[in-house]
């Protein structure tokens, strides 16, 4: 493909969307004769040839070279989790991948350490760009650089990291202690939110010292509810000097002006998921800065639409090509679509709306069944934050039921009792009508939300459960009525404390990581249900046992 149709195509095909721009006050204004841009990715989840593709956003970045801009690409985390290629290579093919890309800054996010910290360090190691955090920590010393500055076209562009103390919890909180339990690794977090907003400051604060004419903040923090007090807009407005706020986690498409410490106006950016979007902050050779998005609508991926031949190009055929004959293996089929998001609804950008982390789903019902049935356990829960996708009605294949549990969970089973079950409940519906990756599908139990109650759920400040203070909002929760029951998950949650899951701790472990989660999910559709996943599935909104009441009586 020529450069000129391919600029075309690409003109053609990209929908930029653009927030309001500011005017910058630094001397790089008069020295500067080209636009300095920031293509920012996050949130790939290993969606290598989905979206935009790494191939297509080398095409994206080439172009815009090739008109004369000095460009530089970034990551703002959760690159290297989320598909099979991420899991059987516990994340080294990612970073390959992004070798050959070119990025040149990454931070990492919550899902960077779910193949441990020893492995996340040694990708670290192995990554040619640099990994930069203010605030994840090794006994209080920094891991990464709080920050770098580069140099482009003349003006000195800071890049700060931050990413969200949620991932003690988001991840397995097990990697990030010693032997006796104790957190040794941390990302500053506190109740206030104050101990994260320091070291962003400082960050800062040391980059425009050392003259930086820019201060660009990567982070990985979202707008989710459950994310306070350490979201992009804590952030923002407790600080001052940055100009803009490249963002992730939360997987929106926001673009955001607002004000900071001081009044002065920042830009806010996310770029969503799966490179469906690519993120940009320009900064014009007058001074003025603006951020965006190139847009990907197509069902059909870029790469394969535009028949994109490139290095990178090469490099993902090759990477999934290894894997793609044991993963397109048939293992079942299914009679009905199988969801985690809403059957009708859409967001303001046309994307479906997530609802399997503050709603029952089918999808959910299937999945929370098959620890109950492989187990033998009286209940089984599934946090909804580790059903990643759908299955669609027809063949199931493998890599169709590791991208929905794509995390290598192992099954267990413990002995709980009832005042643990409620617990486990109030905790995971906390958010409600918010979303949190902690919510609780259930098999062998049904339960009401009050969510007209205001959660009085407690933490402690690493995000772990410490009691309830007031009236629950989880009532008429109907099981058989006994005072001690078996209850099967995975590790994540009954044995690492994953979403903030301490209720379960002490209690007696009777079956200890039988076999990982995607291969529970395979057993009881290939086993129980004997290969067909049918009608007694075909409600989109599970079959009642979560049912959520939003007024009083």
């Amino acid at each position: 493909m020529t450069k000129k149709v391919l600029s075309l195509l690409l003109a053609l095909l990209m929908v930029c969307s653009l927030a309001s721009g500011m005017a910058f006050a630094d001397d790089a204004e008069n020295t500067r004769s080209t636009d300095i841009v920031i293509l920012f990715t996050s949130d790939v989840h290993c969606g290598i040839d989905q979206g935009f593709g790494y191939a297509g956003l080398a095409a994206v970045r080439d172009y815009l070279v090739a008109q004369g801009n000095a460009v530089i690409l970034v990551d703002d985390g959760d690159s290297i989790q989320g598909e099979p290629i991420g899991t059987m290579t516990k994340g080294e093919a990612l970073i390959d991948l992004m070798n050959t890309v070119g990025y040149s800054v990454a931070i990492p996010g919550n899902h960077e350490f779910d193949y441990g910290m020893d492995q996340f360090l040694a990708l670290a190691e192995k990554a040619k760009f640099d990994y930069i955090s203010c605030n994840f920590n090794h006994n209080g010393e920094s891991v990464f650089q709080p920050y770098v500055i580069r140099e482009l076209d003349g003006a000195k562009v800071a890049f700060v990291g931050v990413t969200t103390p949620k991932t003690l919890t988001s991840s397995t909180p097990r990697y990030f202690q010693d032997e006796e339990g104790n957190f040794v690794y941390g990302f500053l977090q506190d109740e206030t939110g104050e101990a994260v907003y320091n070291a962003v400051q400082s960050a800062v604060d040391a980059a425009r010292e050392e003259g930086a004419d820019y201060v660009v903040v990567m982070g990985h923090m979202g707008d989710e509810e459950e994310c306070h007090p350490w979201t992009y807009a804590d952030i923002i407005s407790n600080t001052t000097g940055i100009d803009v706020f490249l963002d992730g986690h939360s997987h929106d498409t926001e673009q955001v002006t607002m004000k900071n410490k001081d009044g002065d106006e920042v830009l806010r950016s996310a770029c969503g998921t799966k490179l469906a979007c690519i993120g940009y902050c320009r900064i014009g050779a007058d001074g003025e800065i603006s951020t965006g998005l190139y847009t990907w609508n197509n069902s059909v991926p870029a790469p394969a639409l535009l028949g994109l031949n490139n290095k990178t190009s090469a490099a993902v055929e090759k990477a999934a090509g290894s894997l793609e004959k044991k993963l397109q293996e048939t293992v079942a089929t299914s009679q009905v679509l199988l969801t985690i998001n809403d059957p009708e609804a859409v967001d303001s950008n046309g994307k479906p709306i997530r609802m399997v982390r503050r709603a029952e789903t089918n999808l959910g019902d299937l999945c929370a069944d098959a620890y109950r049935a492989q187990s033998g356990a009286d209940i089984a829960f599934v946090n909804g934050g580790g059903i990643r996708v759908n299955i669609n009605a027809g063949k199931i294949t493998l890599n169709d039921i590791l991208k929905v549990h794509p995390f290598g969970n192992a099954m267990c089973v413990i002995e709980v009792t009832g005042q643990q079950i409620l617990d486990a409940l109030e905790w995971g519906s906390r958010a409600v009508p918010g979303e949190t990756g902690g919510f609780l599908q259930v098999s062998g139990l049904s339960y009401e939300i009050h969510s007209y109650i205001e959660s009085s759920c407690t933490s402690d400040e690493n995000g772990m459960f410490t009691g309830v203070a007031g009236e629950r909002r989880v009532q008429n929760v109907l099981v058989d009525g006994k005072p001690i029951y078996t209850l099967a998950s995975h590790n994540y949650m009954l044995l690492n404390n994953g979403d903030g899951y301490t209720m379960f701790d002490g209690a007696p472990l009777l079956q200890d990581s039988v076999k990982l989660d995607n291969q529970v999910l395979i057993d009881y559709i290939t086993e129980d249900l004997e290969g067909v996943i049918g009608p007694e599935y075909e409600d989109l909104a599970g079959e009642g046992r979560i049912v959520i009441i939003d007024e009083k009586p």
